[in-house]
């Protein structure tokens, strides 16, 4: 899957990204909005990630939920 196809689809995929991120709010879910940027800004400030961190674990989790 990639980015655009999960921001298109964020309503369906914000259960799965709160069951992988439990630490994210359901008000974090809608401030991301299927935003890259926003939801690793978020995953830095709830579990303490650097950027790079963040960004290989949201890599890492898009490529289990390919279609």
């Amino acid at each position: 899957m990639n980015w655009d196809s999960l921001k298109g689809d964020w309503k369906m995929m914000k259960g799965q990204v709160r069951q992988k991120w439990g630490k994210l709010t359901d008000d974090d879910l809608e401030q991301i909005a299927g935003k890259r940027d926003e939801f690793l800004g978020r995953l830095q400030q709830r579990y303490g990630y650097k950027k790079e961190e963040a960004e290989k674990h949201v890599d890492d989790w898009m490529k289990t939920v390919g279609r």
